[in-house]
């Protein structure tokens, strides 16, 4: 599989190489607040560290299995899309809960545009 930057010249392919690094760091971003979030219940502190495992497990499953170049399953566009929309929407609600709504937005913005570059890039050349 070639990187996806491959096709492309300069200056796009510097342009398509810093959102593939944008897309990664948001995707570790998403997997700390959602934990974030988990760790900051009013329970136990044993029943937080589980449902961080939990959550954050859950997330790194679906995103494998259904949104990462090399998914196990390939799903169409859309639906690789709507994937992503609910992992990051989760990591912007969990931003939100912890008390951060102006970051939850930035978050939920940038990326929506990382996802929407990543969709672009990633079409078949016609």
């Amino acid at each position: 599989m070639e990187a996806e930057w491959g096709r492309y010249s300069s200056p796009v392919r510097e342009l398509v190489m810093l959102n593939a690094v944008a897309a990664f760091v948001l995707e570790l971003a998403m997997l700390v607040f959602v934990a974030w979030w988990a760790l900051l219940l009013d329970v136990p502190w044993w029943a937080r560290v589980l449902i961080a495992i939990a959550l954050v497990g859950g997330l790194v499953v679906l995103w494998g299995t259904f949104a990462s170049p090399r998914a196990r399953v390939a799903l169409p566009t859309p639906g690789v899309v709507a994937v992503k929309a609910v992992a990051f929407g989760a990591g912007a609600l969990a931003l939100w809960g912890v008390g951060g709504p102006v970051a939850a937005a930035v978050f939920a913005v940038v990326a929506a545009v990382s996802v929407a570059v990543t969709t672009i890039v990633r079409m078949p050349a016609a």
